[in-house]
């Protein structure tokens, strides 16, 4: 059995792809796997090679969310402007545009923010990452490869748990958020780890 891929691994199958010209690269898992760290690692890494541009630039406004009552299952496939995102996708794969801008979620406000990432036409790798890459048959077709993080469920919810207590949660209630309605989406996006070009089960 091949040895689990380490992070300088990662590192050479991105700089790989990016030498090819204008590619997508998702990252993808349940919730608190560790996509947008590792998507920024590898960023990082690249050094100007690569534009990070998250999935959850696209949930729907808080606003919105009360608006159609999911407020309470933000997360959810249906709480995301999907098409929007696809529509991203293509702008960026197309490459036709100087400069292409994408919105970006900030935790501190629990909203997103337009316009807040400059995509340049001469960057050859642009990493995007959230929970449902797979699960959109038009957004898995845009994008060259995803990759799929499977870790420990444990260390996965303490994860969660810490993160949501981190911006204002009490342990109770990041417990329950943690249990519930993030449990409810790791278990659909589990259903679609299979269809990965590559699963990671640890990155040191």
């Amino acid at each position: 059995m091949s040895r689990e891929p380490i992070f300088s691994d990662l590192v050479e199958r991105a700089s790989a792809m990016a030498a090819g010209g204008r590619r997508l690269l998702g990252i993808t898992g349940p919730p608190g796997a560790g996509k947008s760290t590792l998507a920024a690692r590898l960023v990082e890494a690249l050094d100007g090679a690569a534009v990070l541009v998250g999935m959850d630039g696209f949930h729907l406004a808080h606003t919105e969310l009360e608006r159609l009552g999911r407020v309470e299952r933000k997360g959810a496939p249906d709480t995301f402007d999907a098409d929007g995102y696809v529509e991203l996708l293509r702008r960026l794969r197309a490459n036709t545009d100087p400069v292409v801008y994408a919105p970006e979620f900030r935790r501190e406000i629990e909203d997103a923010v337009a316009g807040a990432v400059a995509v340049p036409c001469e960057v050859p790798l642009v990493v995007t990452e959230g929970n449902y890459l797979l699960l959109w048959p038009a957004v898995r077709a845009l994008l060259d490869e995803v990759w799929y993080l499977d870790p420990d469920a444990d260390v996965r919810r303490k994860r969660l748990v810490n993160r949501h207590v981190a911006y204002g949660r009490t342990p109770a209630q990041a417990w329950e958020r943690t249990a519930g309605s993030d449990e409810r989406n790791a278990q659909l996006v589990a259903t679609t780890a299979g269809t990965a070009d590559l699963r990671l089960r640890k990155i040191e």
